[in-house]
């Protein structure tokens, strides 16, 4: 099979390629040079070309806080960017998968939420991340879209990188601990969106690592495994005040997967130990 990969230089676009590659399909991995989403007509070249089986849409723009002052950019990229590729997709007959978050929802409440639940997202970032949602599902027949949240990789920055920076000079951090949800190792995730991407089981799947933590309960365990001696204190989300806002409940729920045949993810307790081996 043939898959385009877009977002290639990101954390989760380098390992998917890996994974195709790894499995003897044929990756055409493209970031913003080969092929710029935002760019219809290159878009269509590149699609048409290239004429890929499938698709895997990794490339977003996901600086969350500074989303809220570039409106513009975030939406030509996850929302106009995505309904370019939507459209090419539909024309060549290519299934596409779509990788969307958790910040689609309004974060309330303390239950999971499930595929179908109603989308209210909070800020920039997940309204634009939306309105892609509702491009692939305007023009894709054959889509999957995939929710995430928390996410880490070897090929660049993430939530652990920066605790273990952090952690060098100080001894004292304040994470927050009323935001609940669950991290996802893009090594972990790729496998999956590799294995969902074989079948034709489309529709709406949520995907993260097993387990739940808050984030300072995540800094604790980072530290922990790390073996660096790091105070990590507690703090509300209104004491570490952010530009765009948060969601307070991330929990996802991912029977969805079981239900028609994945395997789901390992604990993310355990995804954090393969990962600091390969990065410390």
């Amino acid at each position: 099979m043939k898959v385009l990969v877009t977002g290639v230089k990101g954390q989760l676009g380098h390992d998917v390629v890996n994974e195709l590659v790894k499995r003897g399909h044929t990756a055409v991995g493209t970031d913003v040079e080969e092929m710029d989403i935002t760019d219809a007509g290159i878009v269509r070249k590149v699609m048409t070309a290239e004429k890929p089986d499938a698709v895997i849409h990794c490339a977003a723009y996901t600086a969350v806080d500074a989303a809220e002052d570039n409106i513009d950019l975030c939406r030509k990229i996850n929302a106009e960017g995505t309904e370019n590729i939507a459209k090419i997709a539909r024309e060549i007959d290519a299934k596409m998968l779509y990788l969307s978050t958790d910040y689609v929802f309004n974060g309330e409440g303390d239950r999971p939420w499930e595929p179908d639940d109603e989308r209210e997202p909070l800020n920039v970032y997940g309204v634009t991340k939306y309105e892609g949602e509702l491009a692939v599902e305007k023009y894709v027949e054959k889509f999957f879209t995939v929710r995430i949240a928390w996410v880490f990789g070897v090929n660049g920055k993430n939530f652990i990188k920066t605790m273990l920076k952090l952690g060098e000079t100080h001894k004292d951090i304040n994470v927050v601990n009323d935001q609940i949800g669950s991290p996802t190792y893009t090594y972990d995730l790729a496998r999956l969106l590799v294995d969902m991407i074989e079948t034709e089981k489309y529709g709406r799947y949520h995907a993260t690592n097993e387990g739940l933590c808050t984030w300072y309960e995540f800094a604790e365990e980072i530290f922990r495994q790390a073996g660096m001696d790091v105070n990590v204190h507690p703090v509300t989300s209104e004491e570490f005040p952010a530009k765009a806002k948060r969601p307070h409940n991330s929990r996802m729920n991912k029977d969805k997967l079981t239900e028609n045949g994945f395997k789901r993810l390992p604990d993310w307790q355990d995804a954090l130990h393969r990962y600091l081996d390969i990065i410390r």
